[in-house]
């Protein structure tokens, strides 16, 4: 691995490993007759999505603060009915994705780092992730978010291996140029090819030189 700028890889879940399925919302949001994508909206205002990542409160409490919201457009019932597939909106995994970090960790160590809930131990091994990484940073359990320096710090450590020495993949460039911040190579997700191309001299996939090309120092 002499040939790597990184020796651990901390890999983002939702939108690059995990994706969830909303047609049951639209469907719901056009029935009432509310603009699509409304109850996402809501639901990751900064005043809930906040205590919901950092594990201060359940779903069922984020479920009824959405539907809340909701009434201010439409009846009550209807509010509830679409908190609650929001909530519970099934999700399905990006198994290429998946075999591409299954190869990887073979090699170096592989942390999940996540803006999550607290029961994402429940979701990951329902979507048959338990054993994907070596460790998961979940910012409901470390209390800290993504883009905080303090969760970049966390995942390091439980690398093993320190900051500079690490890769970090987001599908955000809020949270990309955070980890840049703290001296990663950091790399944009916009669909699996960058992963590929990141991970290629591990996996003997695609072309090496996108190593040079992302990776960045802590003042970048």
């Amino acid at each position: 691995m002499s040939d790597l700028v990184f020796d651990a890889l901390l890999c983002d879940l939702d939108n690059v490993i995990r994706f969830y399925d909303l047609d049951e919302v639209a469907r719901q949001e056009e029935a009432v007759g509310i603009a699509p994508g409304t109850t996402m909206e809501i639901a990751f205002a900064p005043g809930r999505d906040l205590p919901l990542v950092l594990g201060q409160i359940t779903r069922a409490q984020w479920a009824a603060s959405i539907s809340e919201a909701l009434t201010a457009q439409i009846p009550a019932q209807r509010a509830a009915d679409l908190a609650t597939a929001f909530a519970h909106a099934p999700a399905r995994v990006d198994q290429h994705v998946v075999e591409l970090l299954h190869q990887a960790r073979r090699s170096i160590p592989v942390v999940l780092v996540t803006n999550a809930t607290v029961w994402l131990d429940d979701d990951l091994a329902q979507l048959g992730l338990t054993d994907l990484a070596d460790h998961v940073v979940n910012s409901s359990r470390v209390h800290s978010a993504k883009p905080d320096a303090e969760i970049y710090r966390i995942a390091a450590e439980r690398a093993g291996v320190p900051a500079h020495r690490c890769a970090f993949v987001d599908d955000s460039q809020t949270n990309v140029d955070a980890a840049r911040r703290a001296g990663m190579t950091a790399v944009l997700y916009r669909d699996i090819s960058d992963l590929r191309r990141l991970l290629a001299p591990i996996v003997n996939e695609g072309d090496s030189s996108f190593l040079q090309e992302t990776q960045a120092g802590p003042h970048d």
